[in-house]
């Protein structure tokens, strides 16, 4: 059911990994494809805008990841509050 066998705690530590990871990406991409486009050669300035693809990528993975550690706290505290 769940995408990964790790404890909630670790995947809310990937998750946040994740959240940071896309979003350096992004403004990386993002001030290097249309900051710096008139200093750079072809193949680096499709680099950077591939980047401002793959940061957003990244931070919906982390934001779904955040959802289902959330989401196995939840069910963990019901099971605790049943038994």
């Amino acid at each position: 059911m769940y995408p990964l066998n790790l404890a909630p705690a670790h995947i809310l530590h990937l998750s946040s990994q994740l959240l940071w990871g896309g979003l350096i990406l992004l403004l990386v991409g993002l001030v290097t494809a249309y900051g710096l486009e008139q200093h750079l050669n072809v193949a680096t300035l499709v680099l950077a805008h591939s980047l401002t693809l793959l940061g957003p990528s990244i931070l919906k993975i982390g934001y779904v990841l955040r959802l289902i550690a959330k989401q196995r706290l939840k069910d963990e505290a019901c099971a605790y509050a049943l038994a």
